[in-house]
């Protein structure tokens, strides 16, 4: 089934050029996305296992307590520092953020690489906790818990299907620049979500 996929999808790529309308110019710039994933990454997004996820406190409850390597790590830390006062579906979003620039090629292949992208500067980093200057400390061990088990299943291939490809988040209280350029895909606690438009090339 997987191969199928992936051959469906490359066959896809591969296919003609159709003629010029608004319609073919947006699957054009889908298209343009997708050839800019590499095969690794493709393979990665297309063997993902399915996972039945309930966005409930209960249901997260009843999971086993998580733990994982340094990627898994990553991801916990930046829940618990985004959005541990979220609900778990707000986690779950925010976690989706993450994982979806992990796959996009503007942005680092890794959880970590993508979390701690321009750490060292202050407040030019991509994840505020990474670089405002404050000790990052694990004071609510029951909250790490929480989103330890949300980030184990992110991790492990959980669908994304909160946020529609969002790659950029930011609360409710701030009006970020290009949050007027990005589409918003979803609103979910106190983020909105939106997605980075494709940018097309000049020829």
């Amino acid at each position: 089934m997987r191969r199928i996929a992936l051959a469906a999808v490359l066959a896809v790529l591969a296919g003609p050029v159709l003629a010029d309308t608004p319609v073919t110019r947006l699957m054009d710039q889908e298209m343009r996305a997708l050839r800019a994933i590499s095969g690794d990454r493709m393979a990665s997004y297309l063997s993902r296992p399915e996972t039945e996820i309930r966005y409930s406190s209960a249901w997260l409850d009843q999971q086993d307590t998580a733990e994982g390597g340094a990627q898994w790590r990553c991801l916990a830390e930046a829940l618990y520092f985004e959005a541990r006062g979220e609900s778990v579906k707000g986690q779950f979003a925010v976690a989706e953020v993450i994982m979806n620039r992990v796959d996009d090629s503007n942005y680092p292949d890794t959880i970590c690489g993508v979390i701690h992208q321009g750490t060292g500067r202050k407040y030019q980093c991509q994840f505020t906790y990474t670089c405002d200057g404050h000790a990052d400390v694990i004071a609510e061990r029951e909250a790490f818990e929480t989103v330890g088990k949300v980030a184990r299943l992110m991790v492990d291939g959980a669908p994304r299907s909160l946020t529609s490809g969002a790659t950029h988040y930011h609360t409710r209280s701030v009006s970020p620049r290009w949050a007027r350029q990005f589409p918003r895909t979803a609103s979910i606690g106190v983020h909105h979500f939106y997605r980075q438009p494709t940018r097309l090339s000049s020829n």
